[in-house]
């Protein structure tokens, strides 16, 4: 993980911010962060990100990112996903506007502040990063190594600090318990 890349979601982050969103870094950032580091080709947010939010966020990003304010917009009416690239150094940046579903609205109310080369970066709980990479670990047919590897990684360094009712609650809502099981087994 680059440090250029934690720049680049701080950067856009507070763009964010400034607008009163919510939002978070996932995916393999932040299990490099909890867990055990790899290489990524890009940074994950997710993000509370509405309609209304749109218009000033494309205003503050066009100049210096390539933006879609298309796709922004219908990313935020379908809860789906749109990206940014930061010209000066082509990082792209996926951002994921937060689902309206129980997990994905605890995910950013757990969220924790780790410190980036004294910066607060806002990052998805070590339970919420398994969680949803068990998901995506079955919304990928279950073979991803890469997906499983990071999974095993979080629960090795994080281990007992695990808030396993949590994790178990919603495992058995998204169906994904038994690979809970084998994930924190192995």
């Amino acid at each position: 993980m680059l440090l250029g890349e934690l720049d680049v979601a701080l950067d856009v982050g507070r763009h964010l911010d400034e607008l009163g969103v919510t939002w978070l870094v996932g995916g393999s950032v932040a299990s490099s962060i909890l867990g055990e580091p790899r290489a990524t080709s890009d940074v994950d947010l997710v993000a509370d990100l509405r309609v209304r939010h749109v218009g000033p966020l494309f205003a503050a990003l066009v100049e210096t990112y390539y933006i879609d304010e298309d796709a922004t917009r219908a990313a935020t009416k379908t809860r789906g996903a749109f990206n940014v690239i930061q010209l000066a150094s082509m990082t792209k940046v996926d951002i994921y506007c937060s689902a309206d579903e129980p997990l994905a609205r605890e995910a950013l109310k757990r969220r924790i502040f780790v410190d980036v080369e004294g910066q607060r970066l806002p990052c998805a709980s070590a339970e919420d990063i398994i969680l949803q990479k068990l998901k995506w670990f079955v919304e990928g047919g279950g073979v991803s190594d890469r997906q499983w590897r990071d999974i095993r990684g979080v629960i090795r360094v994080q281990g007992a600090t695990l808030d396993q009712a949590y994790m178990a609650r919603h495992a058995t809502s998204h169906g994904v318990m038994d690979l809970l099981r084998r994930a924190l087994s192995e």
